[in-house]
């Protein structure tokens, strides 16, 4: 019996153990200034390479939505997230890694604005990408993980242009799963992948981007994204009720901590 509580004991401070270093592991940046802004200069959005980010009008909103690589739908909080901006200039530590990055936003935002959330999930309309009668229709380039996306921005793998009638999307060695995170960016509903697919793809996606006229009106005009998709990767997008992970503001300032 002794023994027993021994190992059990020893076993829960092991755990505790294991989750203080998890908590004491927060990324961050090596030096960083956050500003309120009231001026709305323009050029809003953030720039960033490997030595630094620059925020300039970032609403508080946004900026959480970056820290929690989430969607616009996935915050719940306060009506004036939208509405406080802020300058935000951030110097990375040398060899950082790409996925530390919104871990190092996460951090400056619970040090100077005092940001603490909880997670929920929550049953939402969207769509499940699943693989079509036909099968799947490309071969896979490469085995590996794709590369990732930096701040609010869309995966290199993943070049999107269009107007206001067409698009194309050229892809280079992306993955399924980036494919479903980029229609969700666009119908600013929850897409999961279901296919079971692995592997990045190289492919070409035309559409058409007008969902209420979207017969050809010549030869050359491409039908909407749902067909496109199953035309030219045997996929399908099928409307069903999906779990929305929801990151859940529970408090946060409006004013900065002293930089």
């Amino acid at each position: 019996m002794h023994a027993r509580w021994i190992l059990v004991v020893a076993g829960v401070f092991g755990a505790l153990a294991g989750f203080a270093q998890d908590q004491a592991v927060r990324p961050a940046y090596e030096a960083a200034t956050v500003k309120l802004n009231t001026t709305a200069r323009g050029n809003r959005g953030v720039q960033e390479d490997k030595a630094q980010a620059l925020f300039t009008d970032v609403p508080l909103s946004r900026l959480i939505q970056w820290a929690y690589k989430v969607h616009e739908f996935q915050v719940i909080g306060p009506g004036w997230l939208d509405d406080v901006h802020f300058d935000i200039a951030a110097k990375y530590p040398p060899e950082m890694k790409d996925e530390e990055r919104p871990l190092m936003l996460r951090t400056l935002l619970e040090d100077r604005l005092k940001l603490t959330v909880h997670r929920e999930s929550k049953e939402m309309p969207g769509y499940a990408l699943v693989i079509a009668k036909g099968g799947f229709k490309l071969k896979p380039v490469e085995t590996g993980a794709p590369v990732t996306s930096n701040l609010g921005s869309i995966p290199p793998s993943l070049n999107l242009q269009g107007g206001l009638r067409r698009s194309i999307l050229v892809a280079k060695k992306a993955s399924i799963a980036s494919l479903a995170d980029l229609v969700t960016r666009i119908w600013d509903q929850m897409v999961i992948d279901k296919t079971g697919v692995t592997g990045v793809y190289d492919f070409e996606l035309r559409w058409n981007n007008d969902d209420h006229n979207p017969a050809p009106t010549d030869g050359d005009f491409p039908p909407v994204l749902f067909t496109a998709i199953q035309e030219t990767l045997g996929l399908r997008l099928q409307a069903e009720k999906v779990p929305v992970p929801m990151v859940v503001v529970d408090h946060v300032e409006r004013i900065p901590a002293q930089n």
